[in-house]
């Protein structure tokens, strides 16, 4: 025998109040209610184990309390922390998320922003450098929900962009190795970079006052372990990597040469991952907010689906260098 499908109408049948009143507590309008009006309401959702119809309630209320979040690789830390921060935010406000990893492959970025738009997703976070501005642009449907550009400089004028100070992360790196007196540093940074990685290597080379020789790189540990072969060639004395993870990939590139760090060379990451404090020796790097640019972009992002007639809003958020030990006098 099929079990009867308990409705809202059962719920305010046992709670001895209207339709009406069961529907706004349920929805998160508790605060407009008594408190005991609150309590008989939910306990007779959990004694008839009311759950509500997700279609149906997206038809009434025309959301889907969902965000679309696109990145380009979950599998490294920086990112795996930043969505972590942006959910914590979003499931206090009864918001749930679909996760896109896009890589910085164009097409897949595309497909994302089209899946997202077809799933009716009431927000999106973008912070992959394989969804291009122009392509957001494009997506007639999104232009009726609130977009957030997380970590880069933001290129439209109706979108809201979190980010650190890239720039003066890259200055910081530039006056600790002069102060540590190098005069060659090989920085190894994508052929490509996104506007904020791009940002901390001009705060890097305008302030650094030796050579800087540059090493395209992927942002993996793989990419920076393959480097370390042409950074022997060099002269250079110390080694600034775009992020922690191709720091690692020179920590055992240079270990596999038999070389030492900080003794034959130092190395600076970026970002401040939690590894960073683990390897031997501990790293010195820009420690970014990750996790609060995390909560800073939802909160930004709930803000401007309750008031999208809201100024935009750019966001800087500060970092700081750590020192640790992988940074020594030539």
């Amino acid at each position: 025998m099929t079990k009867k499908k308990i409705t809202i109408k059962d719920v305010a049948k046992q709670s001895g109040v209207s339709i009406t009143t069961v529907s706004q507590i349920l929805n998160g309008k508790q605060q407009q209610f008594h408190p005991d009006t609150v309590k008989k309401v939910f306990q007779a959702r959990d004694d008839l184990g009311y759950a509500p119809d997700y279609f149906a309630r997206r038809m009434i209320m025309k959301k889907s309390q969902t965000i679309g979040i696109i990145v380009p690789d979950i599998t490294n830390p920086f990112f795996a922390t930043l969505v972590k921060g942006i959910e914590e935010v979003l499931f206090k406000s009864d918001f749930m998320t679909i996760l896109c990893n896009v890589d910085t492959n164009d097409d897949k970025g595309i497909k994302a922003l089209e899946a997202l738009n077809h799933r009716g997703v009431d927000g999106l976070i973008v912070a992959s450098s394989g969804v291009s501005m122009s392509e957001l642009v494009k997506q007639d449907a999104l232009k009726n929900i609130p977009v957030i550009e997380l970590d880069r400089q933001s290129t439209s004028q109706t979108m809201d962009s979190i980010k650190t100070n890239d720039y003066l992360g890259g200055k910081l790196v530039a006056e600790l190795l002069n102060e540590m007196e190098h005069h060659t540093v090989v920085a190894l940074f994508p052929e490509f970079p996104s506007q904020n990685i791009l940002k901390r290597l001009e705060g890097f080379t305008n302030h650094f006052l030796g050579q800087v020789i540059h090493f395209s790189t992927e942002l993996s540990k793989a990419s920076g372990k393959k480097r370390v072969s042409d950074i022997l060639l060099t002269d250079a004395t110390a080694i600034f990597a775009a992020n922690d993870e191709i720091a690692f990939g020179v920590y055992t590139g240079l270990n596999d040469y038999g070389k030492k760090i900080p003794e034959d060379y130092s190395v600076v990451g970026y970002d401040d991952i939690e590894m960073s404090s683990y390897v031997f020796p501990s790293l010195t790097t820009v420690s970014q907010p990750i996790f609060e640019l995390g909560q800073k972009t939802a909160n930004t992002l709930i803000q401007r689906i309750e008031s999208p007639e809201m100024d935009e809003t750019e966001i800087i958020l500060p970092v700081k260098l750590i020192k640790r030990l992988s940074v020594a006098h030539p």
